[in-house]
């Protein structure tokens, strides 16, 4: 399959994927807390085992946040969508003891494209600095119009293999869950009249829809 073109249900179904992929190492940890506290009477034990459960918790919750604005339809056709709650999601879903934000958009409602774009984005951003580092949004323009710059810079930041994917075209070989999502994010650009583009610069990353 080459082209820009996906079957709407393989999308679905794609997306569907990558986010099942991404909840089940929390609540498999989460699962794995409860069968401790039931088999284990150790209260060394069971503490790690309700601290093993809070943790995957939190970082459950964080990534469905993060996941239903930036892959399901956070409202109806042609909402919009607050920045700053897209800012809060982000620091919840990305920001750690490796990773840091440095969030440079003004507060305002944006097109619901536009702001799933951006978190797909940071998306790619973030993969590109698997060992951490610190990730800065900047807007491009202003007002309704509003772009987006994303930097990363991290130890050996580097451009993810499937970022070319951001064009939206699918090219030569066939999508599957860890694929989709830079398309995605092609395809949003795409809606949102917008050309999403990746490139090193210097040590950073730096990822421009405009």
């Amino acid at each position: 399959m080459s082209g820009s073109s996906i079957d709407a249900l393989d999308l679905a179904a794609l997306l569907c994927s990558r986010v099942c992929h991404d909840l089940i190492s929390p609540v498999g940890a989460i699962v794995n807390g409860l069968e401790v506290l039931a088999e284990e009477k150790d209260e060394e034990t069971q503490k790690f085992a309700l601290d093993l459960i809070k943790k995957s918790a939190g970082t459950a919750s964080a990534k469905l946040q993060f996941c239903r604005i930036a892959f399901g339809a956070a409202g109806s056709a042609g909402a919009q969508i607050d920045t700053g709650d897209a800012e809060k999601i982000s620091r919840g879903f990305l920001e750690d003891d490796k990773t840091k934000l440095a969030w440079n958009l003004p507060r305002a409602f944006l097109a619901k494209n536009r702001v799933k774009l951006l978190l797909n984005m940071l998306l790619i951003a973030a993969q590109s600095i698997p060992r951490g580092g610190r990730l800065t949004i900047d807007p491009i323009g202003q007002g309704d119009s509003m772009g987006f710059k994303v930097s990363a810079v991290g130890t050996n930041a580097k451009i993810p293999p499937t970022a070319p994917l951001l064009s939206g075209e699918i090219g030569e070989e066939a999508l599957d869950a860890h694929r989709i999502q830079p398309f995605y994010a092609g395809l949003l650009a795409k809606a949102s009249g917008l050309k999403a583009e990746i490139a090193m610069d210097g040590e950073a990353v730096v990822i421009t829809a405009q």
